[in-house]
C-alpha cells in the first residue's frame, strides 16, 4: 500500500469533526491523491487529478467539498458530483455520508433504475450535495425537480470512464448550466483526448495533481488455460469458485450471466448475476453481499463490471473469452490490486481455441490449453498447478 508523508488528515486542513469520523473508521493517514489535492481543493482552486479506481479519489474531492460547500435550500444543491455507474453513485454517497453529517450536510444519490418520484421528494426536503449520473440529473433539471443554479463546487469523476460510456455531451450540458463562478474538480485515470477538451473549456487553470501508479500488467498475474466441454462448463466454474473465498466470473452476454448464476446455485456455490437488465436494488445488494463475502461467486457482464470495485478479490474468470486483449487485462486486473498478485482463469471450449491462441500472443503470455473435467482435483489449486509440467 502506498504510504503518506503526512502525518494526520488535520494537516491537510480539514476540519476536526470530519478527522473525527475519518479515525473512527480507522483511516488515519491520507493516501497519495488525497495529500496532493486536499490542500488545493480547500483553497478553493480547481483540481485536475490523474488517479485510478481505488486510489482514495473519493474522500480527495468529497471532504473538501463537504467542508467548503454553503447549506442548501429545498431543491437548490450547492454540491454537485457526477459519476458514470449507478453503483458508484451508490458508493460515493455512502463514502460520504459520515462525514457530512458531521459538519451537517445532506448527500443524495440519483440515477435512473430507481423510484424518480423518492428523489424527488428527498430534494424537495433540501439536499447539500447530489451524486449523480449524467441522465438522471438532466431528467430531473427538465422536470423542474432540482436546480443547479446555486451549484458552486462541481466533481467530475471518472471522467475517462463518461467518454467511454458516451456521457461527455451530457455532462457538458450540464456544466454549461451550471454558474460559471464555480470550482471544478476533475478526476480521470487519463487526461487526454476529449477529457482533455474537457479540462480546457471548463475548468479556470487548475491545478494539475498525478498520482504515479504502476500499470498492471498480464505479467503480475498467475494465468490458467483451461479447455471443457460446454455441458461441464458450469461445473467447472463451480468447482474454480469453491477454492476461494472470492472470484469474479465474466460473461459475454446478459442472458448467459444469468444462466450461469442459477446453474452456480443450484450446483451448491453461493452465487449472484450483475447486468444492466436488473432492478438497481438487487444489483446493489448483490454486490453489496460480494463485498461482505455472503456470495462466493459474482457473475458480471463488462459493462456492469465497470461499478464494481471490491477488494481482495481472488479469482478472475473468464466464463466467455473477452472480444480482446484490452478487456482481457481490464478484467483481470480486478485480481491484482493494491500491490497482490491474483489468478486469472480463461475457459475455452473446442471452436474457442485459435481465439485463445491470438489473445495469448497480444497479452505475451504462453501458457498450454489444459483439458479438464469438472472432477479433476487440479481445479482446487489452478495457482499451485504447472500446465508446463509434463
Amino acid at each position: 500500500m502506498l504510504k503518506s508523508v503526512t502525518s494526520s488528515f488535520a494537516d491537510l486542513g480539514l476540519r476536526h469533526e470530519i478527522v473525527g469520523v475519518l479515525t473512527a473508521r480507522g483511516i488515519h493517514s491520507p493516501f497519495p491523491v488525497q495529500e496532493l489535492t486536499i490542500p488545493d481543493a480547500l483553497e478553493g482552486l480547481d483540481v485536475c487529478g490523474k488517479a485510478k479506481t481505488g486510489s482514495g479519489k473519493t474522500l480527495a474531492f468529497g471532504l473538501p467539498v463537504l467542508q467548503r460547500m454553503k447549506r442548501a435550500r429545498p431543491k437548490f444543491p450547492t454540491g454537485l458530483v457526477l459519476v458514470p455507474t449507478r453503483e458508484l453513485a451508490s458508493q460515493v454517497r455512502d463514502e460520504l455520508a459520515a462525514p457530512a453529517r458531521a459538519v451537517n450536510r445532506k448527500v443524495l444519490a440519483v440515477y435512473g433504475g430507481a423510484s424518480m418520484e423518492k428523489q424527488i421528494e428527498k430534494l424537495k426536503s433540501g439536499v447539500d450535495l447530489v451524486v449523480a449520473t449524467p441522465g438522471r440529473m438532466i431528467d430531473l433539471i427538465e422536470r423542474q425537480a432540482v436546480s443547479v443554479e446555486d451549484v458552486a463546487h462541481v466533481v467530475v469523476d471518472e471522467a475517462d470512464r463518461m467518454a467511454d460510456m458516451g456521457f461527455l455531451p451530457q455532462v457538458e450540458w450540464i456544466l454549461r448550466n451550471v454558474r460559471s463562478n464555480r470550482q471544478t474538480l476533475l478526476f480521470s485515470a487519463t487526461l487526454d483526448g476529449v477529457v482533455n477538451s474537457l479540462i480546457r473549456r471548463y475548468q479556470h487553470d487548475p491545478v494539475m495533481h498525478e498520482v504515479a501508479e504502476k500499470e498492471i500488467t498480464a505479467k503480475e498475474m498467475t494465468h490458467r488455460f483451461i479447455a471443457v466441454h460446454k455441458m461441464d462448463k458450469s461445473k467447472v466454474a463451480a468447482a474454480i469458485a469453491r477454492s476461494a473465498d472470492r472470484t469474479i466470473m465474466f460473461t459475454s452476454t446478459k442472458v448467459m450471466a444469468d444462466r450461469l448464476a442459477r446453474d452456480l446455485v443450484q450446483i451448491g456455490v453461493k452465487a449472484a448475476a450483475i447486468h444492466g437488465d436488473l432492478r438497481q436494488s438487487n444489483r446493489e445488494k448483490s454486490l453489496r453481499d460480494f463485498a461482505n463475502g455472503k456470495l462466493r461467486a459474482l457473475v458480471a457482464t463488462d459493462v456492469a463490471a465497470r461499478g464494481i470495485h471490491v477488494d481482495d478479490i481472488d479469482i478472475v474468470v473468464h466464463y466467455d473469452p473477452p472480444s480482446d486483449h484490452k478487456t482481457y487485462l481490464h478484467r483481470a486486473g480486478r485480481t491484482a490490486r493494491a500491490g497482490e498478485t491474483g489468478l486469472v482463469v480463461t475457459l475455452s471450449v473446442w471452436d474457442e481455441e485459435l481465439e485463445i491462441k491470438r489473445l495469448q500472443k497480444r497479452i505475451d503470455v504462453v501458457s498450454p490449453l489444459t483439458e479438464m473435467f469438472s472432477n479433476d482435483e487440479r481445479l482446487a489449486d489452478l495457482a499451485g498447478w504447472d500446465p508446463t509440467a509434463a
